[in-house]
């Protein structure tokens, strides 16, 4: 191997210098969001707890907001990622779904390098109960949304603004995805595992939700009869 490709296969000890510090004011910030509140904890006790300075903290981030979304922004770009890799011949719903537990077949040992699978729930817990942070998390839900919509549409040749169809299948996607979020917040296995094997759960019942008849689980005959049914002559 030569000099040039060890260079680009691994950061140099600058590089790794600065992933180290970014991470320690990541974890640092995240256990004082989680036990004393995000509206109480300054940046000035996230630096002391690091022994940084602030100028330090703003070099990595802009504000408590932007270190409070990091690591599900890391989740995010990989599933993006993952999505653009995805074969031509899936149709948009299984390339979404392929896309997402591929990615969080590898983001669990990614996550844990950073922070562990435990204070990455409470996190998560602390943005759905603290009202700053949820409509931040719904902004970049929307965002997220949009560029989904228009990676799809690119894939499928679609106008996104002319076709409905693009997003609409990644409303009911993120959809899926915001409801098993929240069941994983609640539960009591914070794993990363956990969260996929809900996530695939709930995503394979998408189609038979939408597309199926409810009350009609053992064929015509024994249907349940609905509100409104007129019934035939006997």
């Amino acid at each position: 191997m030569t000099h040039g490709q060890s260079a680009v296969t691994r950061p140099g000890l600058r590089e790794r210098k600065k992933q180290r510090t970014r991470d320690a004011l990541l974890r640092a910030a995240l256990e004082l969001f989680t036990t004393q509140g995000y509206e109480r904890t300054t940046v000035d006790e996230i630096v002391e707890a690091v022994d940084v300075s602030q100028r330090t903290f703003f070099r990595y981030f802009a504000s408590k907001e932007e270190v409070t979304f990091a690591v599900q922004e890391m989740v995010e770009s990989r599933f993006i990622a993952e999505l653009r890799h995805r074969p031509a011949r899936e149709a948009p719903f299984e390339a979404m779904r392929r896309a997402v537990l591929c990615a969080w077949n590898s983001i669990g040992e990614a996550i844990e390098e950073v922070i562990t699978v435990d204070l990455h729930m409470r996190t998560y817990q602390m943005i759905e109960s603290t009202p700053s942070l949820l409509a931040a998390h719904m902004r970049r839900g929307i965002a997220l949304e949009n560029q989904i919509a228009r990676l799809i549409a690119e894939r499928e040749g679609l106008d996104v603004e002319r076709d409905p169809r693009p997003r609409v299948a990644v409303a009911a996607f993120s959809g899926v995805m915001r409801v098993t979020g929240q069941l994983w917040g609640r539960g009591q296995d914070p794993s990363v595992e956990a969260l996929r094997d809900l996530t695939e759960e709930y995503l394979d019942q998408l189609v038979p939700a939408l597309a199926g008849d409810w009350r009609r689980p053992e064929g015509p005959e024994g249907a349940v009869p609905r509100p409104g049914d007129v019934p035939t002559a006997g």
